[in-house]
């Protein structure tokens, strides 16, 4: 195909110089060029949060789509495509545990368009939109089908600990903690639950916090972003999404926290939407896990990363927040859907004392990574992370290791290690909250 392509145009080079009659001559020729868009790949990204549908061509196309009730169906006509075999094959990659697509149908139309027809089980806001070519992707169309009544992420979460209607004591002295009646955690409060202050150890002198405390874990890219691959095929979503999972399990196992995913499964979220999560749940803590690639192989070592209002602090984090804020583009945003809140909270420039306290978070967890690792750098590095936004929430990048290097691929692949880094994050955020004790919460709203 493109050795054709370059000898029309050379041709034509050639006709232009012979004169315009001949360039007129050739006109037919030329038009003969176009062709229909070619379907190279279907997909489908299933999650709570929405389900994406992603069709790639090798060039633009035309669309439309409306919803239709009783029952609820979503439909999407394409222009200038043929149905295919590769078409045909979306639907069959229908999960039947897919929250909210319960069947697709694909198939001819009318000649020259294509229609899809996916059978929804609830009411849903559809975004279709299309992206253009990025890396190794060509032209997308992307479904995205939200929920109208989306998932309550701190309904979740507080259904998700019976500890959390009475919050425990951090206190490194206090050898074990007083067990709760069963009827007592089972009962939803009815009242809003009430943020006590930290206040002081008599007996030890300590800071003790009267509440959980909550982290939100942001394992990077995921669905259609794959990050970073290593030479033996590791893609780096699959990696932070395992060591995130076992992070969190390490977590939730302290008395007194608790962690919430970003995702916990294979689908991409938009960088500032991993803020919005992060605030809707009232974190005290966001980490956001990566593992690092660099131009050349024997590049190794973990790394910490806070934002930075300054410029970046080296062209190695300049580069890499580059590379990371270009995510949205790769994992496919729709740019004309605005979220007003998220706007306001990413122009807060108010963020000085939240990066100090990002500083010293990254301080601890470097400290704890370079027990079971090579650190790439001895300082906690800083650069532009949209991901790291959060005005009012300490957060940090972490590069848990290079998988662009062959070593640092098998061990971020292996079971143990992905344990050992668990833990050394643990030990940092134990650290960090023994010396600096997060201070009480805004009420959160009443239950049900």
């Amino acid at each position: 195909m493109y050795k054709g392509t370059r000898l029309s145009l050379g041709r034509r080079q050639l006709l232009r110089y012979a004169g315009a009659s001949l360039i007129l001559s050739v006109s037919p020729l030329a038009g003969a060029v176009a062709k229909t868009p070619a379907v190279l790949g279907v997909r489908i990204w299933p999650a709570a949060d929405y389900t994406r549908v992603t069709l790639e061509f090798d060039s633009p196309l035309k669309y439309n789509h409306f919803i239709v009730e009783n029952p609820d169906r979503l439909v999407v006509d394409i222009e200038g495509v043929e149905f295919n075999s590769v078409l045909d094959s979306l639907a069959r990659k229908v999960a039947t545990d897919d929250p909210y697509i319960k069947l697709l149908r694909a198939g001819r139309f009318k000649p020259g368009v294509v229609r899809l027809v996916i059978e929804l089980k609830t009411k849903v806001n559809p975004q279709v939109f299309e992206l253009k070519p990025v890396g190794e992707y060509g032209h997308r169309l992307v479904l995205d089908v939200y929920p109208v009544n989306p998932p309550d992420p701190m309904m979740a979460l507080l259904e998700g600990r019976k500890d959390a209607v009475e919050p425990l004591k951090m206190d490194p002295d206090v050898a074990a903690v007083e067990k709760k009646p069963d009827d007592l955690a089972a009962k939803k409060p009815e009242k809003a639950i009430e943020a006590p202050e930290v206040h002081t150890s008599k007996k030890t002198g300590k800071p003790i916090v009267d509440r959980l405390v909550t982290i939100t874990l942001d394992p990077g890219h995921g669905g259609e972003d794959p990050g970073a691959i290593g030479k033996g095929g590791s893609q780096e979503k699959n990696v932070t999404l395992e060591v995130a999972k076992r992070l969190k399990a390490r977590i939730d196992a302290e008395p007194n926290m608790r962690a919430v995913l970003t995702r916990d499964s294979d689908f991409f979220v938009p960088l500032q939407m991993r803020v919005q999560k992060a605030r809707r749940v009232q974190s005290d803590l966001f980490l956001s896990i990566h593992a690092d690639a660099w131009i050349k192989p024997d590049a190794r070592g973990s790394s910490v990363f806070v934002l930075s209002e300054r410029g970046a602090s080296s062209t190695q984090a300049r580069l890499l927040a580059q590379k990371e804020n270009e995510a949205d583009l790769i994992g496919g945003v729709n740019i004309s859907a605005k979220d007003p809140f998220l706007a306001r909270t990413l122009l807060d420039l108010s963020q000085t004392a939240t990066i100090n306290d990002s500083l010293k978070l990254g301080k601890y967890l470097l400290g704890e990574l370079g027990a079971i690792n090579t650190l790439h750098k001895n300082n906690v590095e800083q650069a532009g992370f949209a991901v790291l936004k959060a005005p009012d929430i300490p957060s940090a990048l972490i590069e848990t290791a290079f998988i662009s290097n062959p070593e640092e691929e098998r061990r971020l692949n292996d079971d143990a290690y992905q344990e050992k880094l668990a833990e050394a994050i643990v030990r940092g955020i134990r650290v960090y909250f023994g010396k600096h004790p997060p201070g009480p919460k805004a009420r959160l709203a009443a239950l049900g």
